[in-house]
């Protein structure tokens, strides 16, 4: 077990050339490898740089990188010009789809009772270790995992083996332990490398993939003082070490702790990276500690057409929609096909503000009854964006027309918490 690179702080600025230097040195110390997978995410984590390093792997690794497999987990496979966009000049070739209903092989399962234990006893079922067959039986001598950590509504700290059982794992796991996390309570998972869904990855991977060559590539990313992107670590290991170093880091980069909660925060979604609210609910996880009852959260969508990136996702969102909690667990209990998409019925849980404040969805091709029908207010894109221009707005406290506002450029790049709502959720 190794660390071959760990370089970060809160003041570390890498150049992307200081990024490829630091990913050759660590490969360099792995040896020779002759048959290379590369797993990056896909443009909905385009921030990550990993677009960058998985092109400076493949100038590496020259022919011995054979595929690239991006970490879609239920996410649509991505275009051509996505590729293109994220990944540059590399050979479209490379590139493998992921299919998380039918391209997966089950390595074994953990027992009931560990699922049991980690669910304070809500749950009772195995949770089985399941991964794209190209990484089970592809023969690569080297794959690469490749990606960010930062505060995740699911499993606490995204990445590491995440990206590998749930990036490249099938419908059962994956809705098991999103439904997993849902149940046991986002708010005391949150900005927390340790917690029941990582302990079930984290034991999965000692007992079913320490035989695959898997080396994780961490990048953790922050905002200057400008609001530009800056790249505050980088950490290559093949255990679990350089993900606690890049989580350590990433809480103090990624996370806003307030003075007070928020009565209006405004959320933009980058239109390149955010086409659902499946991805796009981001604005309410990374957000809801940070908001005061009766707040409002208003989320401008240019790009937002769909809610689940998945038809068949898709259609229980629409049919059951963002009703709460409570309203979801009673139906997984009643619906067998809520109760067959755990991962959707979590979702359901965790775009919900479960009537604490209010939440505004603002798309540019979903309609107004649409958004209302899923449980939403419905805001029109043109004018709020009029009255809450991105272009103008500074990251933080701004004062609009006399009201103050809290905005967020990227909710996927950080986490936001009133001090007593975070202390208060373990």
């Amino acid at each position: 077990m190794s660390l071959y690179c760990s370089v970060g702080s809160v003041d570390t600025d890498l150049s992307m050339q200081e990024l490829k230097d630091l990913l050759n040195e660590g490969l360099a110390k792995l040896g020779p490898r002759q048959k290379v997978l590369a797993v990056p995410p896909d443009q909905s984590r385009e921030h990550s740089r990993a677009g960058e390093l998985t092109r400076f792997a493949w100038e590496h690794y020259g022919e011995r990188l054979k595929a690239v497999l991006p970490a879609l987990g239920t996410h649509t496979p991505m275009r051509p010009d996505q590729i293109s966009h994220m990944f540059g000049g590399m050979p479209q070739e490379l590139f493998r789809v992921h299919n998380w209903r039918t391209d997966i092989e089950t390595l074994g399962e953990l027992p009931a009772s560990f699922i049991e234990q980690q669910s304070e006893g809500k749950l009772s079922y195995t949770w089985p270790a399941q991964v794209n067959k190209l990484i089970s039986r592809g023969g690569f001598d080297l794959i690469l995992s490749i990606g960010q950590v930062v505060p995740h509504e699911v499993i606490g700290m995204a990445n590491h083996a995440k990206n590998i059982l749930i990036g490249t794992g099938g419908s059962e796991g994956i809705n098991r332990s999103h439904y997993l996390g849902a149940v046991y309570g986002m708010e005391r998972i949150m900005g927390r490398a340790i917690n029941p869904v990582r302990n079930v990855l984290n034991r999965a991977c000692d007992e079913f993939l320490k035989e695959l060559p898997i080396v994780y590539v961490q990048t953790v990313v922050g905002r200057r003082q400008d609001g530009n992107l800056a790249v505050r670590g980088i950490y290559i290991g093949d255990d679990l070490e350089c993900f606690l170093k890049a989580s350590e880091l990433s809480l103090k980069v990624n996370f806003e702790m307030l003075d007070r909660p928020i009565r209006k925060a405004v959320v933009f979604l980058d239109p390149s990276e955010f086409h659902s609210t499946w991805i796009g609910n981001k604005a309410v996880y990374r957000t809801r500690m940070a908001l005061a009852d009766g707040g409002e959260l208003i989320v401008l969508a240019p790009g937002v057409h769909e809610f689940g990136e998945d038809k068949g996702i898709d259609a229980m969102i629409r049919k059951y929609g963002y009703r709460g909690t409570s309203a979801t667990l009673n139906a997984v209990k009643e619906n067998a096909d809520l109760a067959a998409n755990l991962s959707a019925a979590a979702h359901l849980i965790h775009g919900s503000s479960d009537e604490r404040f209010k939440i505004t969805w603002c798309p540019a091709n979903l309609s107004r009854e649409e958004v209302e029908s899923v449980g939403f207010a419905y805001g029109e894109l043109n004018a709020m964006t009029r009255q809450y221009d991105p272009q103008k707005l500074a990251h933080g406290w701004n004062q609009v027309n006399g009201e103050e506002i809290f905005f967020v450029a990227n909710p996927g790049l950080g986490l936001w918490a009133h001090r007593s709502r975070f202390e208060g959720a373990a």
